[in-house]
């Protein structure tokens, strides 16, 4: 850790750096920019006024045929400053098109027309991009792993004990500038690339001094002032920070060590009332964000100081009532069905702190991110079919888990001489998550409630409050009946990256670049389970009228010491027994990366650019968990990319691109450590036999510009992945729920097309008259198809349960028993569509957008396969439908400020969420299954 810090410190202070400079926006703005545009070496935005909120005065255009496109401000390795450039015969007035690869720009006016709260939202609305899984992107159906996500050029790491890459939707809007994403690889990037690099750019330093504050109120009307379920936790919860009720004791880390019996006397301490008892909401609180930031601006002689803080903060609640059903059955017959109320209060706090300095053409950037997201749910599950002959079943869960990011990152950009330029950065991140007491206590319970009447299909009664009458299952030894889990992650992640240019003039001007790129990666991680059970491993449990009690009374200091009362009084206590199912209860990790590549980019013939670069890149991946072998990937790559386009007309032009990028395996699907998810309730299990992944990539594209900041494109793109790594569905046992592992495949194909479209129409030239003289519509239209499928043949692959099967070596078998030829990749859906219909003033802030969007069915999650014993079940798919939005902003001047009002409606097709295996003979079983519902909400800020 010390030679990483060290590392990290002298690579900043011993070399000048370089730094991309200014990029156009590509997704149109709001309000555009004045005609002229400003030099690429501009730091701040010029439709944007401090802090990120439009300027009404810096978007009025001399007419409607000038409109300039604003330029975006992007911090990515090894970027040339992207502005306008002219080559043989021709100029090229748009970023977009300008740039040697493939590239789309959410820019801050493009984010705030979406209105969406976090980047992730923003994201769902750029062609070929989809959001799967609370904040995942995927590009063009790749899934999470083939996507990285850079913070200002530098990586980040995961929060997420599932997976290495970020959920974007912690990153609120409000501290991310722009938002680029490239879908063609280029060398100067990570070789760890598949559909493609998402790199966000914090805000920028302001040209002027500012103060800006804004808060918003929401009600979504399946939740706000509806019932759900929450428990009482500790004083400080509504801030998302635990005030120490859920501190754990040193037994608890200690028990692995030890015999892993807690005795009742320990039991006792775990079972305060604040974190066990599931209780009933009836008005749940509408949700609320609030955010406060600031700039200033100091004239040092011929040098300019900028700060810039941004502090804001959000509280939401969502409440689902889910139909959540499974079978084993080759014709759907369900065996067990589940009505699951489920509440989730979600806490997020981050705060950002930037300070720049610029000398001449030369910027020194500091920037410091602090994101806090917190979940709290309560959740309540009825069995209105159970297999268990015994009778029906209720589960109550109450679990709080905490995320953290830190960043801090130092960025030079110097450019030595007019040729000459260097761009060196680093960073150091740290990623931590706190899963403590996640409860889970199940009763067995008669077919009828409490009161005498029948638990009804559509779960009516549950949602009125579920009552057992029926035995406590708490007596048998390693059960899931009633249980405590513990679980912490920290990630520590130094990266550091050296960069160079140097452009030869010329009749053909020619830029060399060259650059070298380090990552450090360190990762803990634990996950302690206990089960209840009582002192005799298998006596009698607690009797009438214990097994009535809810759970903080259940385990009240007379029943944890009484719990056999029939054998006397303290003849049989209850305690926790130390639990790892299928699997180590820790390990730790780590990935360590070099690479240096070299890239050419020049005008080949009149017209024809061509960008041609290699990068080697060599890692080591290691993931230890206890007592167990070590697992290591060593390999090293030589990574080709080339991007050739030809400028054949004025307003048109063709691209075709090919490059080899990796995958590498994520920690969690090397470690043999359960986890559960709290939303689809499935169990996850790693495969440490698992390998990298090698991705072959094509790309065509055609590009017209028919006017400034109006555009059709239209591509087709090619992907080959050798050894990907795939999801497998397996039960265990008769009471589980589906589990799902990891293996590599022989290979897999992705191809498709997309198509693009984006216009403005003048309402002058159709409408006349004072009111529309400065008003237009805008229309912008994305569409991707894309057609996946995997080879699962008799080659041998990894077994996720370990079995050697079909005369392979051990721990192998053929892919076809885990996997159906030809099905399509995880998270890959056939038809991507979005559009966006607006009106807007061109010369001050005032904006209504329709936001229409739509993504075919996906698979989530693989049915069982053939290692269940049952043969093969439908694939889990979710059915994501349309969705409907509502955004409209409107500017004021008042009292000195600038004010901003601005009012959402969300999901006006009230969309449902549905997630379903469904047979052949038409029978459709729920994975899970909820109503979504309509989000309301207004906002207002101020700037000073």
């Amino acid at each position: 850790m010390p030679q990483r810090l060290a590392f990290a410190t002298l690579l900043l202070m011993s070399s000048t750096l370089v730094a991309p400079a200014v990029l156009a926006q590509a997704g149109g703005t709001a309000a555009p920019a004045p005609a002229s545009p400003p030099p690429a070496q501009t730091s701040t935005p010029a439709t944007s006024s401090p802090g990120g909120a439009t300027d009404p005065q810096a978007a009025a255009p001399t007419s409607t045929d000038q409109q300039a496109e604003a330029p975006v401000e992007v911090s990515a390795p090894g970027a040339e400053g992207l502005e306008d450039i002219v080559v043989v015969g021709r100029n090229i007035p748009n970023a977009v098109r300008s740039t040697a690869q493939i590239v789309s720009v959410l820019s801050t006016a493009d984010i705030a027309r979406t209105g969406e709260g976090d980047i992730a939202g923003a994201l769902t609305r750029v062609t070929g991009l989809s959001v799967v899984g609370g904040g995942f992107v995927y590009v063009r159906g790749l899934g999470d792993r083939y996507s990285s996500s850079l913070l200002n050029g530098s990586p980040l790491p995961s929060p997420e004990p599932l997976r290495r890459s970020v959920p974007l939707d912690i990153f609120p809007t409000t501290i991310v500038g722009s938002a680029l994403v490239q879908k063609t690889y280029s060398v100067n990037y990570p070789g760890e690339f598949g559909g493609g690099v998402i790199n966000l750019t914090t805000k920028a330093i302001p040209d002027k001094n500012f103060v800006s504050i804004g808060g918003t109120i929401s009600a979504d009307d399946a939740t706000t002032s509806e019932l759900g379920y929450t428990y009482a936790g500790g004083d400080a919860d509504w801030i998302g920070f635990d005030d120490g009720t859920r501190k754990v004791p040193s037994f608890i880390r200690n028990a692995p060590t030890g015999t892993g019996i807690i005795p009742a006397a320990q039991v006792a301490q775990l079972s305060n009332a604040s974190t066990t008892l599931l209780q009933r909401n009836n008005q749940l609180p509408a949700n609320w964000s609030g955010e406060i930031s600031g700039g200033s601006v100091y004239d040092l002689g011929s040098s300019r100081l900028g700060v810039i803080a941004s502090v804001s903060a959000s509280n939401t609640f969502r409440t689902r009532s889910a139909i959540q059903q499974d079978t084993v059955s080759a014709d759907g017959t369900l065996r067990n069905d589940y009505r699951t109320l489920l509440t989730d209060n979600r806490i997020v706090a981050n705060a950002l702190i930037g300070v720049g300095l610029e000398f001449g053409e030369n910027t020194l950037r500091w920037t410091n991110v602090y994101i806090h997201d917190t979940l709290k749910q309560g959740r309540g599950s009825a069995a209105t079919l159970y297999n268990n002959a015994s009778g029906l079943r209720f589960q109550q869960n109450t679990n709080w888990f905490e995320r953290q990011l830190i960043e801090s990152q130092l960025v030079g950009e110097f450019k030595l001489t007019d040729a000459l330029k260097v761009d060196v950065r680093g960073a150091y991140a740290n990623s931590k998550r706190n899963a403590p007491y996640e409860r889970q206590f199940d009763y067995l319970c008669s077919a009828t409630t409490s009161n005498g009447l029948p638990i009804t299909s559509d779960g009516g009664q549950q949602a009125e409050g579920f009552q057992c009458n029926g035995a406590y299952q708490v007596s048998q030894r390693f059960t899931p009946f009633a249980s405590i889990v513990f679980s912490e992650l920290n990630e520590d992640l130094f990266t550091g990256q050296a960069d160079a240019s140097y452009k030869i003039d010329g009749d053909r001007p020619i830029t060399l670049s060259a650059g070298y790129f380090y990552q450090g990666t360190d990762r803990s991680s634990s996950r302690l389970q206990f089960n209840y059970q009582t002192s005799a491993g298998g006596g009698t449990a607690p009797g009438y009228p214990y097994n009535l009690l809810r759970p903080d009374y259940l385990l009240s200091p007379d029943v944890l010491n009484n719990a056999c009362p029939l054998q006397g009084t303290g003849a049989c206590t209850i305690q926790l027994q130390f639990s790892t199912p299928l699997g180590a209860y820790a390990y730790d990790a780590s990935l360590d990366v070099h690479a240096g590549y070299a890239q050419a980019e020049a005008e080949a013939f009149d017209g024809l650019r061509a960008v041609i670069g290699l990068r080697y890149e060599t890692g080591t991946e290691k993931v230890t968990p206890v007592q167990t072998a070590t697992t290591r990937l060593k390999n090293d790559y030589w990574l080709p990319a080339a991007t050739l386009t030809w400028n054949f007309a004025a307003d048109m032009q063709l691209r075709a691109s090919a490059a080899k990028t990796i995958s590498r395996p994520q920690f969690r699907e090397l470690a043999p450590q359960q986890f559960r998810d709290p939303d689809s309730d499935r169990l996850f299990f790693g495969n440490p036999l698992l390998q990298d992944s090698e991705l072959y990539n094509l790309e065509a594209r055609y590009e017209w510009f028919f006017k400034r900041d109006q555009r059709f494109t239209l591509a087709g793109f090619y992907k080959r992945i050798d050894n990907p790594i795939e999801q497998v569905g397996f039960y265990t046992g008769a009471d589980d729920r589906l589990q799902t592992g990891f293996t590599n495949l022989p290979k897999a194909t992705l191809y498709g097309g997309e198509v693009e479209l984006q216009k403005y129409f003048p309402l002058a030239d159709v409408l006349g008259g004072d009111f529309f003289s400065t008003r237009r519509a805008l229309f912008v239209a994305n569409y991707t198809y894309t057609k996946s499928s995997i080879t699962a043949d008799g080659s041998c692959v990894p077994n996720v349960l370990n079995q050697t099967l079909g005369g392979c070596r051990t721990g192998f078998g053929p892919a076809a028993l885990q996997f159906r030829d030809g099905a399509p990749l995880t998270g890959q859906s056939d038809h991507l569509v979005n559009v966006q219909i607006g009106l807007e003033d061109t010369a001050s802030l005032s904006q209504i957008t329709m936001l229409f969007n739509y993504a075919s069915d996906r698979v989530t999650n693989r049915g069982p396969s053939n290692l269940s014993g049952v043969g093969f079940q439908p694939d889990v798919v979710e059915h994501p439908g349309i969705r409907l939005d509502l955004v409209a902003r409107q500017g004021v001047e008042l009292m000195g400020g600038k004010f901003e009002i601005k009012a959402e409606a969300r999901n006006l097709t009230r969309t449902k969420y549905r997630e379903s295996q469904t047979f052949p003979n038409g029978n459709e079983v729920f994975i899970n299954k909820y109503n979504l519902g309509r989000v309301f909400s207004l906002g207002v800020s101020a700037t000073f």
